[in-house]
């Protein structure tokens, strides 16, 4: 790993070594992912101890969300002028505040409080720490991206499978988890203090604060053909933070609190290893692939719930996780790999705030659905989106395969026709690989 990507003023500081550096990101991307599943397991234990409705449930849920979209339209491209380290800074001091808020709890009040309060921490941190990595990751590596995916999907699932454990077994079920978290964000402070900067400030910090979500021309037609999947991964994300444990304890009739966390865990689990055992694959691969595995998940999930047999619903939410994986990792990749490195931030922000709003709208949508229709029906409508959706993006990328073909084969040779392609006349996936 190297310490600093460009040399100015505020990289010329003593730190962390860069791989150091590398790995306490990706710790604090995973810890703020943790941060934000755990509540999930905890959902039934608010809404008997409080008695609201499941659709004051996902409005809890979404307001995470929503409260990170808000955030990353005016600062997710913030750490591109001023630096990562100070973004960094204000994001660990908001998580520091949302668990604080969770520790108080005794009403829903508070619990939107904390769940703003995330959505605002991780909404700022999320485009630095994913910049940042790729900014320290070595000349050519895919690591940065890899482990944004990895770490997020893994923080999800290890947060929801710990905080269901502690739910279960653990003293003080609604508080132990949060004063852990404290604990952990406020030792991460110093992490982040002793990190090296790898952005010089250009005092135009202003300006950046300007809402906005566009991408540079160069990203711009990647971007629109990535953005179906990333939309369907994260709405199929969003149903199991949000209602997931209800689906599942209904379907197994159990009381058990880890249940919810295990489901949760399976669908981000198998995501985590396919990202990993993925690495090496093409974006187009990664997509295809990705695509069918999540569809035919989704599709025997919906089975299962049919047929009430819980074992095929895990074994279909495994598969779905399996797709969820390799196709974000592999919009990410191919669109951070575009990007000029003082634009890195501004699109992935972009990915964010698309994949945001697969996470929250349709959850919300939902959570009043199942008020109307039940349960089950819901996530049967709400299979049927994601697969149409996914299937959606599949046809639209092959079709503009098809249509680079057409031009290429219509345009005439040139004298050097028997050298390969140059980018611009490669396939917009197929050059990215």
């Amino acid at each position: 790993m190297v310490t600093e990507v460009r040399v100015g003023p505020a990289t010329r500081r003593i730190g962390l070594p860069g791989t150091v550096a590398f790995w306490s990101l990706a710790a604090m991307l995973c810890l703020l992912q943790f941060a934000s599943a755990a509540p999930s397991p905890m959902y039934g234990v608010y809404q008997h101890a409080w008695h609201f409705s499941p659709v004051t449930l996902t409005a809890v849920y979404a307001a995470n969300a929503l409260a990170l979209l808000v955030t990353l339209l005016f600062v997710g491209s913030l750490s591109d002028h001023v630096g990562r380290r100070p973004v960094l800074l204000v994001a660990a001091l908001t998580e520091v505040a949302a668990m604080t808020a969770f520790v108080m709890a005794d009403g829903v009040g508070w619990l939107v409080a904390g769940r703003v309060l995330q959505g605002v921490a991780t909404g700022t941190a999320s485009g630095a720490i994913s910049a940042m990595l790729i900014d320290l990751q070595r000349p050519g590596s895919r690591l940065g991206a890899l482990m944004t995916n990895v770490a997020a999907s893994g923080g999800i699932a290890l947060g929801a499978l710990g905080s269901g454990l502690l739910v279960q077994y653990g003293p003080a079920p609604t508080r132990l988890v949060y004063v852990l978290l404290l604990t952990s964000f406020a030792g991460l402070l110093l992490f982040v203090l002793a990190m090296p900067e790898t952005v010089t400030a250009d005092g135009a910090w202003r300006s950046s604060l300007r809402p906005r979500a566009a991408v540079p021309p160069s990203v711009r037609g990647a971007y629109v053909a990535l953005l179906p999947s990333i939309v369907a991964a994260w709405a199929l994300a969003g149903l199991y933070l949000s209602l997931g444990p209800s689906v599942v304890a209904t379907l197994s009739h159990s009381t058990d609190h880890l249940v919810g966390g295990l489901v949760i865990g399976a669908l981000n689990g198998t995501a985590v290893v396919l990202s990993v055992l993925g690495r090496g694959w093409s974006a187009e691969r990664a997509l295809y692939l990705g695509s069918g595995l999540l569809m035919a998940g989704v599709a025997v999930a919906m089975l299962a719930l049919n047929a009430h047999v819980t074992a095929l619903f895990f074994a279909g939410t495994m598969v779905a996780g399996a797709g969820f994986g390799p196709s974000f990792s592999g919009a990410l990749r191919t669109l951070t790999g575009l990007a000029p490195a003082e634009r890195r931030a501004e699109v992935v922000t972009a990915i964010y705030l698309a994949a945001y709003l697969g996470l929250s709208v349709p959850a919300v949508v939902a959570g009043v659905a199942v008020t109307h229709a039940g349960l089950f029906a819901t996530a049967y409508g709400y299979g049927v989106g994601v697969i149409a959706l996914t299937g959606l993006a599949v046809l639209a990328s092959l079709r503009g395969r098809r249509r680079a073909a057409a031009a290429r084969a219509a345009a005439p040779l040139s004298p050097h026709h028997q050298l390969p392609p140059c980018p611009g006349g490669t396939p917009a996936l197929a050059r990215h690989r």
